[in-house]
């Protein structure tokens, strides 16, 4: 297993962020009843903790520390807590000694979801994309997956020499792994025991799914009226289309985001990556969840997330729905440009490579006049006034094509730099991974896997100053944590044994 650059076995390679040490698949944090219940105390009979093991009573979740780890402590409401053993820090960067100080000499806050618990229901991207991003700022996320498939965005992309996907990897990032046949009266019956302590409950099925299993939005809120469910959809809960089958391609399609993409005359493309309704989605999710839980800590009731696909999209078309409704103008493809602004769109330079060019007002195009050497341009009776331009498209997007044309790339960023006009490199994969300020950022990790070495990932976002979430491990091995989660139901392993014979894990 490789290490991040410059750290110890297991370090993370954070861009200069921050470097968490631990083993490469430690336990992770506790997954049994809550703290106080009387299978909290995982078997060990006194409610007292069990070695190796944090009590976070505030949380109300028992976190375990990395294996090998062995160190235990106490954090109360105020955040003071125990300090690993061997100067380690524990697997959710959770256990502190009095006055914030990790054991190992560095200072780190309490990540701001720590002791929320995620059961992931979900599979592919939208609704699994959520619970990443509240595993990445602290929230304990156990991914509960078909026994023998799992996810089928295992086997979505890029295969590796493990068996599952490098989407796989990167996008189950922070999860833990539980195999649960939800169709089973037994894995139904375990699932509401977890959810009965859980926060956040995230699923994508069609709806009805989860009903018809017995583990439905009113089935769960009976047994625990804190709790908060997302439900993503390709249409939503309600309405005529509510049982069609979605996909992102689908939406970015019902959504009007796909009718926009392509040249004037030309057929409707692809925008980008076929993946985007759903990233999106799992962002509105994330808002949805946090909103949810804030209302939850207000009143103590939890509620409903119901987001279908297709909103994500129809929610970020500027100003399509306004200006037809006002006037009746149906926007169509624009190709590289926008009937809003000029010049802007994209560029080829001498060397073969494309730029991005943004002019969005009068005072830009001047800019971009004068870094061309041809101040006269921006004119009053040439091109200066917008309407102009627009008037003259063609002929403004033919002066800028004919002068980056002229000059390599890098001098065409170069040059619109010093003259402050908004330009970029349409960037490859490749030019990203290379790219300086995507490195002095650290916009990409390096997480260690098993058989690959380590494997590079975009690497948490938002950045927050005081609380800076944090990548634990790649997308787990089908099942790695089931007997683990089991076991912290109370489960002997005689009944774990005969739940595997009977394929319910």
């Amino acid at each position: 297993m490789a290490g991040g650059p410059g750290g110890g076995p297991g370090a993370f390679d954070f861009g200069g962020d921050i470097a968490q040490h631990g083993p490469k698949r430690p336990s992770r944090g506790a997954t049994g009843p809550r703290a106080g219940d009387p299978a909290a105390d995982g078997g060990h009979g006194s409610g007292a903790p069990a070695p190796g093991h944090v009590v976070f009573p505030a949380a109300g979740r028992a976190g375990a520390c990395g294996a090998g780890r062995g160190g235990a402590g106490t954090r109360g409401a105020a955040g003071e807590g125990g300090q690993c053993a061997a100067g380690g820090c524990c697997v959710w960067a959770q256990c502190r000694t009095a006055g914030g100080r990790v054991a190992g000499g560095a200072f780190m806050s309490a990540l701001p979801l720590a002791g929320v618990r995620v059961l992931d229901l979900a599979t592919f991207i939208a609704a699994p994309f959520t619970a990443a991003l509240l595993g990445e700022f602290g929230a304990e996320v156990i991914k509960i997956e078909q026994p023998g498939e799992g996810d089928p965005l295992r086997r979505f992309g890029t295969p590796t020499e493990r068996g599952d996907t490098l989407a796989w990897l990167s996008e189950a990032r922070n999860k833990a792994s539980l195999t649960l046949n939800l169709r089973d009266p037994r894995g139904s019956a375990l699932f509401k025991t977890l959810a009965a302590s859980a926060d956040v409950v995230c699923e994508n099925f069609r709806p009805g799914t989860l009903e018809k299993w017995g583990v439905g939005w009113e089935d769960l809120q009976a047994l625990n009226p804190r709790l908060v469910m997302l439900r993503i959809s390709g249409y939503g809960q309600d309405g005529p289309y509510r049982d069609r089958p979605g996909f992102a391609r689908i939406a970015h399609a019902v959504g009007g985001l796909t009718h926009l993409a392509g040249m004037p005359g030309g057929p409707p493309v692809t925008p980008g990556s076929t993946s985007l309704a759903d990233y999106m989605s799992g962002l509105f999710g994330a808002v949805g969840v946090l909103l949810a839980l804030r209302h939850r800590d207000q009143t103590g009731q939890g509620q409903v997330i119901d987001l279908g696909l297709y909103e994500s999209v129809l929610r970020v078309l500027d100003e399509m729905i306004p200006v037809y409704d006002q006037t009746g103008r149906v926007r169509g493809p624009e190709g590289a440009g926008t009937v809003n602004a000029c010049p802007h769109g994209h560029f080829v330079c001498g060397d073969g490579r494309w730029v991005a060019i943004a002019c969005t007002n009068d005072k830009m195009f001047a800019r971009l006049a004068r870094v061309m050497e041809r101040p006269g341009l921006a004119h009053p009776d040439a091109f200066g006034p917008l309407s102009h331009r627009l008037a003259a498209r063609d002929a403004v997007d033919g002066l800028v094509a004919a002068w980056t044309a002229e000059r390599p790339r890098e001098a065409v960023v170069s040059l619109c730099e010093q003259g402050d006009v908004p330009c970029g490199a349409i960037n490859t994969v490749a030019d990203l991974v290379a790219d300086p300020h995507v490195q002095a950022r650290g916009n990409l990790a390096r997480l260690p896997v098993e058989g690959l070495g380590s494997v590079l990932v975009p690497a948490v976002l938002p950045r927050l100053s005081a609380t800076p979430g944090r990548l634990e491990a790649a997308g787990p091995v089908l099942g790695a944590d089931t007997v683990r989660i089991l076991q912290s139901l109370g489960l002997a392993e005689a009944e774990i044994a005969a739940l595997r014979h009977d394929k319910v894990i």
